[in-house]
């Protein structure tokens, strides 16, 4: 009988434990935060995916985490310039936009699963279509994810103006936006366009939720590692609120299972720096589009 009452308050004592704040919430922090989620696969698909790590937010931090998505990109930079939002997951351009208009601050960055601190832009027609060669999209449907994407936008302008001299409105018969990752995946693999940009994660990511598989594309040209997506905050929070919020990010680490629900390798710390290289595509791509 003893023994069971000690096992019984053991268990009890590391429930408690489990459930424990890792941090007090202090004085200057709010009542609840909210996470922006940019949307790569679709609003309601990310928020999904990004729930188990709202959820160990919250009880990390102690207070309240809500998510909130939008219909683009632009819809998250603008939730965080009007404080309607106070951290962010961006796309790295997405964030260098915020930096400058929502006063955006890069705290941790996403690791693939192989722990590289970034992904690559991918542009991908179907396997079985008749373009074998980066030389032959000329002419044919070609989709953009967002104006605000790296890899489904600003990185394969890039290799349009530096390496291939082209404008896209004039060497593709038709140039659409389809608002996420998943989106382009999805409309090269049912024929609705014959070229997108996209990059290896969200394409691995829609191979493991089982929407397409990897027989079902051809890959035509792979960027350089492009810096991992950031979380980022608006600078004007407390200082202790970043480096709690921070520390609890990276504390997933530890947690392969939710690291499984998130699909990637975990989390680095970085800083604004690291998006200098992005900085300068935008001012690269500005300069070398043909006129």
């Amino acid at each position: 009988m003893f023994r069971r009452i000690i096992l019984g308050l053991l268990a009890t004592c590391m429930m408690l434990t489990a459930v424990a704040p890792a941090f007090a919430a202090e004085a200057d922090w709010p009542e609840k935060i909210r996470i922006g989620f940019i949307p790569t696969e679709g609003g309601a698909d990310i928020l999904e995916r990004f729930k188990p790590l709202m959820e160990h937010m919250e009880l990390a931090l102690g207070i309240k985490v809500e998510g909130f998505s939008a219909s683009d990109y632009a819809g998250i930079i603008t939730a965080m310039s009007h404080k309607h939002i106070d951290f962010a997951y961006f796309g790295p351009k997405s964030y260098v936009e915020a930096s400058e208009k929502a006063n955006a601050q890069a705290l941790a960055l996403e690791l693939n699963k192989e722990g590289q601190p970034g992904y690559t832009g991918l542009i991908i027609v179907r396997n079985d279509s008749p373009i074998k060669k980066l030389d032959e999209i000329k002419g044919h449907v070609f989709a953009f994810t967002d104006p605000n994407s790296t890899s489904g936008y600003l990185v394969p302008n890039v290799l349009f103006a530096r390496d291939m001299k082209v404008k896209p409105e004039e060497y593709f018969k038709e140039v659409k936006f389809s608002g996420s990752h998943g989106a382009s995946i999805l409309a090269v693999k049912n024929g609705g366009v014959e070229v997108v940009a996209t990059n290896n994660i969200d394409l691995d990511r829609m191979i493991e939720k089982g929407q397409v598989e990897k027989d079902d594309f051809r890959i035509l040209w792979t960027s350089e590692l492009i810096p991992g997506a950031p979380l980022a905050a608006r600078a004007d929070l407390p200082e202790s609120l970043k480096a709690a919020f921070t520390k609890a990010l990276l504390k997933l680490n530890d947690n392969k299972m939710v690291l499984g629900k998130l699909q990637n390798g975990g989390y680095q710390a970085t800083d604004d720096k690291t998006y200098d290289i992005i900085r300068y595509l935008k001012r690269l791509k500005s300069q070398l589009a043909p006129k």
